[in-house]
């Protein structure tokens, strides 16, 4: 291979995998803190470290608040570290001796209730965000929309099994309203486990029918395999028109896609624990860093787009009751409230072990389908089998 052509490829790859993935990661992460962060100064919290990333400092300086706000080496992450606290978690209370004074700037002194509402914004944080960034681009870019009338049936599906024709209107299934195409997507994604029991109109008449999606391997653009139901039938390109929203209806549809993209992540979560779907689906930093590279390669508003979805799963992520994470925090304090009194220090630090292991172990079951699904390592395989 010529050189320039490699290292062409080379800087290709740098830009799109690494250095819009760290972008995207940091904006993310920056929310997510920064919500700790107002949400504690406005409760007289003392905020001694501010950092983008862990490890090493690689730039920082100091606010005239007391602040160290700072970039680390290992830009995967980040935190607020406040005054009192022994670690950056906010787990365990320093044992220094404070004077009323300090103790009035300490996280740890502050009451259950303003405890919890700092913890709970940083995820809220990363909910607004996403809601406005979605409503930003409905009424910047507009809101595409495709009416539910299939354009094409593919030879071989389900849809043809069914006898679905081109110029059908889906007006439900299962039950759910459609209004527009990318509702039959969302369904046909979720419903993996069950028929489809659809609606349909075509000319004056109104029927139902039942077909059942086929699971399709199917190569994505990276050359990774991936498992997706197939319903086999295309919109109708001539269908699609472009709402330009103004602040109110833009504010509102943003809500609307939002709680949509909550519901079918928590259907895909239950479908994961209860075997319907494959866990192979759950994806780690690699994964996230091909999927930045996708959306760089596409523009600008898939860029924006895929930083809001990241937003989101950050959000109910860490909303989960895992000690270490901030629902976990959260758990406690709900403890807390109904028995007057904080947990024991013991029954504390257990649970945030546990959570350590488990936040441990799905980091590395995620990034062990991360590597599996790279196509080198079916190389790999071959190469020693």
């Amino acid at each position: 291979m010529d050189l320039s052509l490699l290292l062409s490829n080379v800087l290709h790859g740098v830009w799109y995998y690494v250095v819009i993935f760290l972008v995207i990661i940091t904006v993310v992460v920056f929310v997510h803190e920064l919500g700790h962060f107002l949400i504690a100064r406005a409760n007289g919290v003392k905020v001694e470290v501010f950092s983008i990333g862990f490890g090493p400092e690689v730039w920082g300086r100091t606010s005239k608040t007391g602040t160290r706000w700072r970039i680390a080496l290992i830009p995967l992450g980040g935190y607020v570290k406040f005054y009192g606290d022994a670690d950056a978690a906010s787990a365990t209370q320093s044992d220094q001796p404070m004077s009323d004074e300090e103790k009035s700037w300490s996280f740890q002194h502050k009451r259950v209730g303003q405890r919890a509402a700092i913890v709970v914004a940083g995820p809220a944080a990363n909910f607004i965000f996403a809601i406005l960034g979605l409503a930003g681009l409905f009424m910047v870019l507009g809101q595409p929309v495709t009416e539910p009338v299939i354009g094409g049936i593919y030879p071989g599906t389900a849809a043809e099994e069914v006898g679905l024709k081109a110029g059908d209107r889906i007006l439900a299934i299962n039950g759910r309203s459609v209004e527009r195409f990318q509702d039959i997507q969302r369904v046909v994604r979720l419903e993996i486990d069950r028929p489809l029991a659809m609606t349909i109109k075509r000319g004056e008449e109104t029927f139902t029918i039942q077909a059942q999606p086929r699971i399709d391997t199917r190569k994505s653009l990276f050359g990774d395999m991936e498992k997706v139901p197939v319903l086999g039938v295309a919109a109708d390109p001539t269908s699609t028109r472009i709402i330009h929203h103004g602040p109110v209806s833009a504010l509102g549809e943003s809500l609307a896609e939002t709680g949509s993209m909550i519901r079918s992540t928590f259907v895909g979560i239950g479908q994961m624990i209860s075997g319907t779907r494959n866990s192979d689906e759950l994806g780690g930093p690699i994964r996230i860093a091909k999927g930045a590279g996708e959306a760089a390669q596409l523009g600008i508003s898939s860029v924006i787009y895929y930083t809001i979805l990241l937003s989101l799963n950050l959000g109910l992520i860490n909303l989960f009751p895992i000690p270490v994470l901030d629902g976990g925090h959260l758990l406690f304090y709900a403890f807390e409230a109904i028995l007057g009194r904080p947990l024991g220090e013991k029954a504390q630090e257990f649970g945030f072990r546990i959570g350590l292991f488990l936040v441990l172990a799905l980091m590395v079951f995620a990034t062990r389908n991360d590597i599996v699904a790279l196509p080198v390592w079916d190389a790999v395989l071959r190469l020693f089998s």
